[in-house]
């Protein structure tokens, strides 16, 4: 499990299976919504907008969450 800290600046790549990996982010965060969890490659700055917008926390916070829910690497 990913335990370090991400600074904002850097890249979010995400990894593994997303179909799983936002039912699990559901089940932690019930108010995100499927919107919110909508992922398209390449576009991983638009998920991380959502996701914190909806969780009101920042875009490090946000990276940590999902790197939480990512296989590791």
């Amino acid at each position: 499990m990913y335990t370090g800290k991400i600074t904002s600046n850097e890249n979010f790549k995400m990894i593994g299976d997303w179909t799983s990996q936002s039912k699990i982010l559901k089940e932690r965060y019930p108010l995100l919504a499927d919107a919110d969890l909508k992922f398209e490659k390449g576009k991983e700055n638009d998920l991380l907008a959502r996701v914190g917008t909806r969780l009101n926390k920042k875009r490090d916070e946000v990276v940590n969450i999902l790197k939480k829910v990512q296989p590791s690497a």
